[in-house]
Parts: C-alpha cells; sequence; structure tokens
C-alpha cells in the first residue's frame, strides 16, 4: 500500500513557475511508477506526466510537453512536477498518483494509488 500526500501548489501569475512534490509512504514506492494528473472545474481528470520507478523514462501530455518537467528521489519516496511557464490554462487541482508496472499508463483508471490534490492557480 502507498499512502501519497501532495504540496507546493498555490497561486503564481501567468509565466512563474511553481514546483509539486508528492510525498509518499510505504516501502514499496520505488517500484511503483508514478504519475500526475490534473482537473479543472467542469472538465475530466487528464494526464500531466509520468515516470517509471527507476526515473529512466517519462512521458508528457503535448499541452505541457518542453514546460513541465516530472522528476523522482526513491531515497526520499518523493516524485515532484516543475512547472514552468505556466499558463491561466494550467489551473487545476493537480493529483499524484502510482500504479505497479513498467510502462506509464495514461488513464487513470489503472492507477491504484492516488494523492489528495493541490490547487494551482494561474492568474494573467
Amino acid at each position: 500500500q502507498v499512502q501519497l500526500v501532495e504540496s507546493g501548489g498555490g497561486l503564481v501569475q501567468a509565466g512563474g513557475s511553481l514546483r509539486l512534490s508528492c510525498a509518499a509512504s510505504g516501502r514499496t514506492f520505488s517500484s511503483v511508477v508514478m504519475g500526475w494528473f490534473r482537473q479543472a472545474p467542469g472538465s475530466e481528470r487528464e494526464f500531466v506526466a509520468g515516470i517509471t520507478w527507476d526515473g529512466g523514462r517519462t512521458s508528457y501530455a503535448s499541452v505541457v510537453k518542453g514546460r513541465f518537467t516530472i522528476s523522482r528521489d526513491n531515497a526520499k519516496s518523493t516524485v515532484f512536477l516543475q512547472m514552468n511557464s505556466l499558463q491561466p490554462e494550467d489551473t487545476a487541482v493537480y493529483y499524484c498518483a502510482g500504479t505497479r508496472g513498467v510502462v506509464i499508463p495514461l488513464r487513470q483508471q489503472v492507477y491504484n494509488y492516488w494523492g489528495q490534490g493541490t490547487q494551482v492557480t494561474v492568474s494573467s
């Protein structure tokens, strides 16, 4: 079992940056594929980025590629999402999620573990 807690959200102006963290508890974090999702009001939850258990492969939604970077520190059981050049359309609740496996799923239904979410608001 893995418990996830996100932090680092907040209010930022367009063009600014934020770094989200997701701290995991549980001894099996290092074997878990991790992903970040987001959900804006009135929208479906969507995949943002994912990373394999060893950090060797990453995947990004096209709308964030080149602006967001996902990374992980297995020694600290933490996954990060560095978000640069933020735009108002990035405003959403951001969730980290985890699942066992070797590939990075894009569908939220595949993920077994979820955090409570952290709000990111980008003002224009």
